[in-house]
């Protein structure tokens, strides 16, 4: 599996644009965490790339999504690694966190969703007037994006990193990007 059919399989699978920005903006995040960790770029791409394959299959159903979207990546030639961290990015069943890679997607979904309703609250709607400490206030803003899961966001400290490093390294990722993301 390359990313390049990833991406294919992504788009005939997934009719929601944003959720597609969502996915390329994971991919981002974990490319720069697999460099930070000396790790393999392109599993740690795909596991980011691919993680919600199924949202739009499974209609949103948290008891299906996850384990529907591992086998679908296993089905597309993703090894075991990336499989399991897809299904154990969705808290709903249970399954541990066990790898860095798991543990570094769980914290990742919901960080790309912090930072893209940072962006889109500024006056021009892009990353790159995003600042870091932009986000970590905004963090702190139970209110703010109150969708997004600060606890598992936090959760970067199970990969060594503080939430701030955390935000600076998947803000750089994603302004990186911000062509394709729309900001």
């Amino acid at each position: 599996m390359n990313r390049d059919g990833a991406l294919a399989e992504i788009r005939k699978r997934v009719a929601n644009p944003n959720l597609v920005k969502h996915m390329l903006a994971s991919e981002a995040v974990m490319l720069a965490l697999a460099r930070r960790f000396a790790q393999d770029e392109a599993e740690w791409g795909l596991a980011g790339l691919l993680h919600d394959i199924d949202l739009d299959l499974c209609k949103g159903d948290m008891a299906v999504h996850s384990r529907m979207g591992a086998d679908i990546a296993s089905s597309l030639g993703a090894g075991a690694a990336v499989a399991h961290a897809i299904l154990a990015h969705n808290e709903a069943h249970g399954e541990p966190q066990n790898s860095l890679m798991d543990k570094a997607l769980f914290c990742t979904d919901p960080l790309t969703g912090l930072i893209t309703a940072c962006a889109l609250v500024r006056p021009d709607k892009k990353l790159q007037s995003v600042a870091v400490s932009s986000v970590m206030k905004r963090f702190g803003e139970k209110r703010f994006a109150a969708g997004v899961n600060r606890e598992q966001i936090a959760y970067c400290s199970q990969i060594g990193l503080q939430t701030g490093e955390f935000v600076a390294l998947g803000l750089t990722a994603m302004q990186g990007i911000a062509a394709d993301l729309g900001l």
